[in-house]
C-alpha cells in the first residue's frame, strides 16, 4: 500500500507519483480541466484533473468543498507564469490520476473567506475552526503554551496538576459555581489553583500548572470568560516581588522570541505585530499611586483616591508605556491592602499597600501576582481581617504551620494572552469553545 505524503513535503517529490489525503478547500472548472485546492494539517496544494485521466476528471467534477478525499497524482512544477513564490507549494501542483472519496459534505452555511460576526463564529465552531484565520490563532496559542512550559522547565520548575473540585474559594469571594457533593456537602469549581500551588512550594520550591478555572461572573464583555485556562507559577525563597517580576520579564521575552521563530506566518495571516519589550532586567514599573498622579495630571480627571485602575486607565497607561518606555508592557505595583486577597503580603515601607503587581499589556490587565504571606500567625490575622474563618482553610494552613519559605507567584489567562498578542478584539475568538453567560457551545437563549 502506498504511503501517504504530507502536503508540505510535495516540493521534495517533483516528478514522482504520490498519495495525499485531506479536505477540498475550493474547486473551480476551467474549460475541460478541473482545478481544486486540497488541504491537510501541513498546508495546501493546487490540484488539476486533466481530460486524459478519465476516471479522475469525472470524480473531480463531483467533489465539493469540505469533501474528504484521497488523491493519487504526479507532482509537477507549475508553469513559470503561475508561480507564487510567497506561499507554500506556490511553484508546484499535483496532476490528479486518481480520487477516492472518504466522506462527502453538505455546503457550508457561510463563505469560507467571509468576515464573520462573533455569533456565527461560535454557532458553527466545529466548522469555523477549519478556516486559515482560526487555525492561525490556535497555532499561536499552542506555541505560547509550549514556550511557557519550556521556559519554566529550564528554570527548574516542576509542573503539577491542581484539582478542579474544591471545598472553598481561594480568593474568599462569592462568584463561584457551587454544586452538591457527597455526604450532603457543597463543593465549588475552582476559581484558581492558588492555594495548591502555594502548598507545592513547600514540596518543590518552584512549581507551575496549566489548568482550567471557573468564574461565576455575569459579564458579557469582550474580555471576560466563565471558564478559561490559567497559567500559574509559584517560586520559593524570593527576596521580594521583583524576583517574580524579573522572571516574568524573562518569560515574556522567551515567549516572544519563540513566537517570532515558530509563528511568523500566523502573525502575518492575522496582521499582528510582535510585542515590544525594552532592555533591562524588569519590564518598566510604577506604583499605583504614581500612575494615578500621572493620569490625573495628563487627563484632568482625578483618580488618586481610587483603589484600583479603571479599564480606561489601563488603556491610557499602556499607551503611556509605549510612548515613554517603548514597551507594550508595564507593571503597576503596590495596590491597597483592601483590594488584594488575604494571602498577599503587606508592604511595611508603603503603609496600607501590598507587595503586589499587575502587568498591563496593550490596554488590559494581563496578569496579577504578589509576594505571599508565609508567616503562619500573620496569615491567620489577615484572614480574620478579611472576614474569613481560618478553620475553613485548615487544610491549606497546614503548610504554613509547619514552615514555608518566602514565596510569590502570578497567574495569567492563556486566552487573554493570545488575544493581546494577536490584536484580536474579542477574547472569545481566542478561545476554542467559549463558556460565558450566553453560551455553552450553543446560545443559551435557543
Amino acid at each position: 500500500m502506498q504511503n501517504r505524503t504530507y502536503i508540505k513535503d510535495l516540493k521534495h517529490n517533483i516528478g514522482k507519483e504520490v498519495l495525499i489525503a485531506g479536505s477540498v478547500d475550493v474547486r473551480r472548472d476551467q474549460g475541460k480541466m478541473v482545478f481544486f485546492d486540497m488541504r491537510d494539517v501541513t498546508g495546501k496544494i493546487q490540484c488539476v484533473a486533466l481530460p486524459m485521466h478519465t476516471d479522475a476528471i469525472e470524480k473531480a467534477k463531483e467533489i465539493r468543498p469540505e469533501w474528504v478525499i484521497k488523491i493519487n497524482g504526479m507532482v509537477n512544477k507549475r508553469p513559470e507564469k503561475n508561480i507564487k513564490m510567497d506561499v507554500l507549494n506556490g511553484d508546484v501542483e499535483l496532476e490528479v490520476t486518481g480520487i477516492e472519496v472518504l466522506s462527502m459534505a453538505t455546503e457550508l452555511p457561510f463563505a469560507s473567506d467571509a468576515e464573520l460576526n462573533i455569533d456565527t463564529l461560535l454557532d458553527y465552531r466545529p466548522l469555523t475552526l477549519r478556516r486559515d484565520r482560526e487555525k492561525a490563532i490556535f497555532k499561536v496559542q499552542d506555541a505560547i503554551l509550549f514556550a511557557f512550559r519550556n521556559f519554566l522547565k529550564s528554570e527548574g520548575f516542576t509542573e503539577f496538576r491542581a484539582p478542579l473540585i474544591v471545598g472553598g474559594d481561594a480568593e474568599g469571594g462569592t462568584e463561584v459555581f457551587k454544586f452538591e457533593y457527597f455526604y450532603d456537602q457543597m463543593a465549588n469549581l475552582a476559581t484558581s489553583p492558588q492555594l495548591y500551588k502555594q502548598m507545592m512550594v513547600g514540596v518543590y520550591e518552584r512549581v507551575f500548572t496549566v489548568t482550567n478555572v471557573f468564574r461565576a461572573e455575569k459579564h458579557s464583555t469582550t474580555r471576560h470568560l466563565n471558564e478559561y485556562t490559567s497559567l500559574d507559577l509559584e517560586m520559593g525563597f524570593i527576596n521580594g516581588p521583583k524576583d517574580v517580576m524579573k522572571l516574568e520579564t524573562e518569560l515574556l521575552r522567551y515567549m516572544t522570541e519563540h513566537l517570532k521563530k515558530e509563528c511568523e506566518k500566523e502573525f502575518k495571516t492575522l496582521g499582528a505585530e510582535f510585542p515590544l519589550i525594552p532592555d533591562g532586567e524588569i519590564i518598566p514599573f510604577m506604583k499605583l499611586s504614581e500612575a494615578q498622579k500621572i493620569i490625573s495630571k495628563e487627563t484632568g480627571v482625578d483618580c488618586t483616591q481610587e483603589p484600583d485602575l479603571q479599564p480606561e486607565h489601563e488603556r491610557w497607561l499602556s499607551e503611556y508605556a509605549k510612548k515613554e518606555f517603548n514597551s507594550d508592557f508595564i507593571f503597576i505595583i503596590n495596590f491597597p491592602r483592601k483590594k488584594r486577597p488575604f494571602y498577599t503580603m503587606d508592604d511595611p515601607e508603603d503603609e496600607g499597600t501590598t507587595k503586589c503587581y499587575d502587568l498591563l499589556f496593550r490596554g488590559v490587565e494581563l496578569l496579577s501576582g504578589n509576594q505571599r504571606e508565609h508567616r503562619y500567625d500573620v496569615l491567620i490575622e489577615k484572614m480574620k481581617w478579611k472576614g474569613l474563618d481560618p478553620e475553613k482553610f485548615d487544610f491549606y494552613l497546614q503548610a504554613f504551620k509547619y514552615g514555608m519559605p518566602p514565596h510569590g507567584g502570578l497567574a495569567m489567562g492563556l486566552e487573554r494572552l493570545t488575544q493581546k498578542f494577536l490584536g484580536i478584539k474579542n477574547v472569545k475568538e481566542a478561545t476554542l469553545f467559549p463558556r460565558d453567560i450566553n453560551r455553552i457551545d450553543k446560545r443559551l437563549s435557543e
